[in-house]
């Protein structure tokens, strides 16, 4: 039975590097144009060669996103756009578009492609043609339980991969096709503008009563009826291997490297532990606590096992836990950290660590090279000195309970 791969989001190259270094198989990532993620800062020409490079040099696949709906002013910078991909040593496209699908089979054939959850797919019919037409994997609608992706696996070939989402952001629409966003504000939702506005907190005005506002529901804080849940599947990573998953993809290219980072960390720990153990498989309970240690709103199966609790009560994020540092070198019984967020001379911190539980670290000491030692840290990005007798690899993050 294959073993699926760590997808990982990759917004920047902060972001890449976080992602390869705690456990991804594979990233995916926007160039400079037809991505959906316009707010993150993505990678356009000689950067995307060299986050490619970069993860290939440690043996990590890298997916490039050309997942919006283009317009027909937008046609002609395709082709550019699809060399370039092939150029750069893209492992694979990941297209919403059958006219894309189309254009990239005639001008990069050697171009995996695959079919993004914008293009809905929640049946093997449609898998199959996507197949014949050229696809190598199926990103599946996040709408789809358990038992249907198993049917869609039994009845398509076993060359085309299957890829779902596991951990992140769910969107109230269908797979993310939304339109209120454009709507309401203008910023197109299928261009990678989204305003969220389904995050936003509603009441009912009634006309001859301007000014007056009343909840939707019968609670203190208003309504979040279009505020979805947060998705996770770590607890059931062997039911998604026995239905014939190829990829667990984890939503997130617009959020943080130290969300990244903890998220990856956490998936890769119980992908770790499942090939260890698959008959008994549990993930580790330190897998579990990272997914509580990143800002999240509360956790929810999706559809998985049926018709979802989907619906937040609030709009705003569990967020108890800070990036303070990152480690740049050890030398001498000193950690050479750069600042992040403040940090105080006997915080309790973590160093969190690839594949392992976090290690706990007491600030004892912090040593500004320039004015010696010092009762804080709060130049963000100025190095600072930690002691701490065992060295820990550059990159590695350290955080704090806020």
């Amino acid at each position: 039975m294959r073993i699926p791969e760590i997808l990982s989001p990759a917004g920047d190259q902060e972001r890449l590097e976080a992602a390869v270094r705690y456990g991804a198989d594979a990233v995916y990532l926007g160039g400079d144009r037809f991505g959906m993620r316009a707010s993150s800062a993505n990678f356009g020409g000689e950067a995307l060669e060299r986050a490619v490079s970069y993860a290939h040099d440690r043996g990590v696949r890298v997916y490039l996103t050309c997942n919006t709906l283009p317009t027909n002013q937008e046609i002609p910078q395709l082709p550019e756009f699809l060399r370039q991909a092939q150029n750069a040593g893209v492992d694979a496209l990941i297209v919403a578009d059958v006219g894309i699908l189309a254009l990239a089979k005639e001008l990069v054939p050697q171009l995996p492609i695959h079919i993004s959850t914008q293009a809905g797919v929640v049946n093997y019919l449609t898998a199959n043609q996507l197949y014949k037409l050229g696809a190598s994997r199926v990103v599946l609608a996040r709408e789809l339980s358990l038992e249907e992706i198993r049917q869609i696996r039994e009845q398509t070939p076993p060359e085309l991969e299957l890829e779902v989402f596991v951990h992140g952001s769910m969107c109230m629409s269908f797979s993310g096709r939304c339109l209120l966003s454009h709507y309401m504000t203008g910023r197109d939702a299928n261009r990678g503008e989204c305003a969220q506005p389904c995050r936003w907190k509603y009441h009912l005005v009634e006309e001859k009563r301007p000014g007056q506002y009343f909840p939707i529901q019968e609670e203190d804080h208003g309504s979040y009826i279009l505020n979805a849940k947060d998705l996770s599947m770590l607890p059931y990573l062997d039911q998604l291997v026995k239905a014939g998953v190829a990829s667990l993809k984890i939503e997130g290219r617009a959020k943080s490297a130290y969300y990244t980072a903890a998220v990856t960390n956490a998936y890769r720990g119980a992908m770790d532990a499942y090939q260890a153990s698959p008959d008994t498989f549990q993930p580790p309970m330190w897998a579990l606590e990272e997914l509580e240690k990143v800002s999240h709103r509360p956790y929810s199966t999706g559809f998985f096992f049926g018709v979802p609790d989907q619906c937040c009560e609030t709009g705003g994020y569990i967020r108890e836990w800070d990036v303070i540092a990152v480690v740049e070198g050890w030398e001498n019984g000193n950690l050479l950290v750069s600042e992040r967020n403040k940090f105080l001379k006997g915080d309790q911190a973590e160093a969190m660590m690839p594949g392992a539980p976090p290690i706990p670290i007491e600030i004892r000491e912090i040593i500004d090279p320039e004015e010696g030692p010092v009762e804080s840290a709060r130049h963000p990005m100025r190095l600072y000195q930690i002691p701490w007798e065992t060295p820990l690899p550059a990159g590695i993050m350290l955080r704090r309970q806020v």
